[in-house]
């Protein structure tokens, strides 16, 4: 296998052949570290590369492979390269939030996917890009260079979690963690071409630290394919001591889900939102061609789509409220995250926009009595270009962005899961995607779903060109 094809292979199989002693795990990382020292110059996927204590993990598993008899002991993804989005601690690497002061501060702690990433036998290479304060659908933050979409470097490759995105669309890592609250992982895998899996609420612990959104935000996995998605899924999850939401673990793991044979499902699907109107003609046609594919493999669709119209006024207040919440100065931000934590009123209109955010969740998953998966695209327009909206004043460029991402926060505000599919390119030859939302706690079957529409619209084998 030559270095690019060993590049783009999936995180499970380079994990078998780790197991079956046919690379190591120094091998896979200097292959990374290679391309990220070529490459990322241009793509600005990573904040901090980890070289030093990659490489000296990447030798100390290495020996620990020669001298291991029974490989079948070893963790899951034992000496797997990955990535850390920098809104999540890692004990001794900068920990920025996007934020140009940041860029010195080195925690001494793990954030709990950062522990249950490293047990499972994660290499990390570095902390990946992320929008100032992860609250923007696209990663231009002051201070930083704009993390650009491999498929085509003028276009960006979402947010937040856009460094993710990118480092594995461009073949930089295999598998990569990322963080939603209200798109942010679903966003960047639309834009990268990418499988985006945003778990429902309770699903992955916040350990140590607290939510302080009102259960709007969670962490989730981003991979080129569906198993890989729910391989790293199922490393990320579970409960810990004093979370605040919690579900039991599912009867069987989500890489097994990937197996499950389905029975026949009542879909529905729109193009369609409230207060935002129609989606742009290419994602409209990817929503019907996976229609198309859903009736053909025996479900049962019809239109129809929770009304969220209600939602947008509180789901903007519990999400302006996040970035106050950082405690980061205004005049220290950027000034659209400047802007956004000036809005932020007192604590009762906070809390009224919670119950507000809460009352229209409700009618949202109770849409699912009726139904058990809804497609909608997961954004209503194609990427927007690196600095698109860079000029325009705060309150048009929010705008813009409840426009572009409307699909997505309520699922956040109804902590449903949801999971985005690539689905082709636009005419800039960016990709496209759709996103399936389930009932609560149901991501089994939303991934279930998902790997019967990847056997029937194989994505993984495309590569963007720029990168080989």
């Amino acid at each position: 296998m030559n270095k690019i094809d060993l590049a783009f292979t999936s995180a499970l199989d380079q994990a078998q052949l780790i197991r079956k002693k046919q690379i190591s795990p120094l091998e896979l990382t200097q292959l990374y570290l290679e391309r990220i020292q070529r490459l990322d110059s241009k793509l600005g996927s990573f904040f901090t590369v980890a070289s030093e204590t990659a490489l000296a993990n990447a030798r100390a598993k290495t020996e620990q492979l020669n001298n291991t008899k029974d490989t079948a002991e070893l963790p899951p993804f034992f000496g797997v390269p990955t990535a850390i989005k920098d809104l999540n601690a890692v004990a001794g690497m900068p920990l920025s939030y996007g934020v140009a002061f940041h860029k010195n501060h080195i925690p001494d702690y793990d954030d709990g996917i950062v522990t249950r990433i490293k047990q499972a036998g994660f290499i990390l290479l570095g902390k990946t890009a992320t929008s100032e304060v992860g609250s923007l659908p696209y990663t231009e933050p002051p201070g930083f260079p704009p993390t650009r979409n491999p498929w085509n470097l003028d276009y960006t490759s979402g947010g937040s979690s856009g460094g993710a995105a990118t480092a594995v669309a461009a073949g930089l890592c295999p598998v990569a963690p990322g963080s939603d609250a209200g798109g942010s992982v679903r966003g960047p895998a639309f834009c990268c071409g990418l499988v985006g899996i945003k778990p429902a609420r309770g699903r992955v612990s916040y350990a140590p630290i607290g939510d302080h959104q009102s259960g709007i935000a969670t962490n989730g996995t981003l991979a080129r394919t569906v198993a890989d998605a729910a391989a790293l899924l199922d490393v990320i999850s579970g409960y810990v001591t004093g979370d605040p939401y919690w579900l039991p673990n599912p009867k069987i793991s989500f890489l097994d889900s990937t197996r499950q044979a389905l029975s026949q499902l009542r879909i529905a699907f729109a193009t369609t939102l409230p207060i935002v109107g129609e989606a742009a003609e290419v994602c409209k046609q990817s929503v019907q061609t996976t229609v198309q594919h859903l009736e053909e493999m025996g479900h049962i669709v019809a239109p129809g789509c929770p009304d969220f119209s209600g939602l947008a006024e509180s789901f903007v207040k519990v999400w302006q409220a996040g970035v106050a919440a950082t405690g980061i100065p205004p005049e220290a931000l950027s000034p659209m995250n400047g802007w956004i934590a000036k809005q932020v009123g007192s604590a009762g209109e906070y809390l009224q926009a919670v119950s507000q955010m809460q009352l229209v969740s409700r009618q949202i998953v109770a849409f699912f009595d009726t139904f058990d998966v809804l497609v909608l695209p997961t954004y209503m327009h194609p990427a927007i270009r690196v600095g698109e909206w860079a000029d325009l004043s705060p309150e048009k460029t929010l705008q813009k962005i409840i426009t572009w991402i409307a699909p997505c926060p309520p699922f956040n505000a109804s902590g449903l899961p949801a999971i985005s599919l690539p689905t082709g390119f636009d005419s800039n030859g960016v990709p496209l995607g759709i996103q399936l939302v389930g009932r609560p706690a149901a991501e089994t079957t939303l991934i279930a779903l998902a790997a019967q529409l990847e056997m029937l619209q194989p994505w993984s084998q495309h590569r963007p060109a720029f990168v080989g």
